[in-house]
């Protein structure tokens, strides 16, 4: 979901008061052709270097990402494959580097702009890339655009975009609420999450799952009909699969008080069959004093015997919100 923030100071508090909106047909803001990122350590907790766990989660470590670019800004999903990072924000920039233990990025490269997307790329809501999926034999991605609620496949390098498609089970999906999240599941299916679309006829507070039986760009695939039940409060803006097929779902909430929390859940999805209603635990909660940013962005993979759990922010395009990266080790 994109949001379109302003703030009001209140004295004698200063508190802010935020007024969200959905972003119209603002222009969007490319990537420069001069890729430079910074990284800045950041602990878990801020003033308290020494809370290294959260829920189930241990903290290995994170960076506040940074850019003079302009462009730089609005991640909304991650990928992660070794050393090498692709980020994707909610305007169609890409941004890749690779980093070690040292936590310092390299070899940054900008797409500002890409091949081909539902609409314009003039226009920021034609290129609201909120969801991306991953297949590491072949290099291929899979982006899911909020407002148009379209699934794109592009090559490795995001320089052809050889199939797209426009799912009929999405299309009545809110244009501010649709395909947040998705995954690509070992056997090939795919899963998708809508944000804040839910089953037609269905209670306000699932929102509507499809599980499609391939790569949903080849042919009219139809998918099956699931629900997921996030915390009261708060919706789904991403996902990770874990190797042994569970779900790790992102979900956040928005209020004055406390601006961007989210939560993680453990979702088993594992023989899922139509219409069933998916509930998930959760084992991690982001609320102060932990980081609490607008995080939208998932990914798992493995280090050693570890798993191990990747995070990013979206800023919202405001300077008192942060690209946070964050590194733990999952014990489940």
């Amino acid at each position: 979901m994109r949001f379109r923030l302003r703030t009001l100071a209140l004295p004698p508090l200063a508190l802010s008061i935020l007024f969200l909106s959905a972003s119209g047909k603002e222009p969007r803001t490319p990537l420069g052709t001069h890729p430079v990122v910074s990284a800045t350590p950041v602990p878990l907790v801020p003033g308290d270097p020494t809370r290294r766990t959260i829920g189930r989660l241990d903290y290995l470590g994170g960076v506040r990402l940074t850019s003079p670019d302009l462009g730089f800004s609005g991640f909304s999903a991650l990928s992660v494959t070794g050393d090498r990072f692709t980020l994707m924000s909610d305007r169609g920039n890409v941004v890749r580097f690779r980093m070690g233990a040292d936590w310092r990025p390299r070899e940054p490269h900008f797409i500002g702009e890409l091949p081909a997307g539902p609409g314009t790329s003039v226009y920021k809501s034609d290129r609201d890339s909120e969801s991306l999926a991953h297949d590491p034999k072949t290099g291929a991605f899979w982006v899911g655009f909020e407002s148009h609620n379209a699934i794109f496949r592009y090559d490795s390098t995001f320089t052809r975009a050889p199939a797209r498609a426009f799912p009929k089970a999405m299309r009545n999906w809110p244009t501010n609420g649709g395909p947040e999240s998705m995954v690509r599941l070992a056997d090939g299916r795919f899963l998708v999450i809508g944000e804040t679309a839910r089953p037609p006829g269905g209670p306000l507070d699932q929102r509507e799952v499809l599980l499609f039986p391939q790569d949903p760009t080849i042919g009219d695939v139809q998918p099956v009909h699931l629900a997921y039940v996030p915390p009261p409060g708060y919706d789904p803006s991403d996902a990770a699969v874990l190797p042994d097929g569970r779900l790790l779902v992102l979900v956040r909430r928005f209020a004055v008080s406390s601006l961007f929390t989210v939560k993680i859940e453990l979702v088993d999805i594992r023989g899922a069959r139509a219409g069933q209603v998916l509930r998930g635990t959760e084992i991690a909660d982001f609320s102060p004093p932990f980081q609490h940013d607008n995080f939208e962005g998932l990914a798992v993979q493995r280090e050693g015997d570890s798993l191990v759990l990747w995070m990013i922010s979206d800023d919202n395009e405001q300077w008192w919100e942060q690209t946070l990266l964050l590194k733990f080790r999952l014990n489940l």
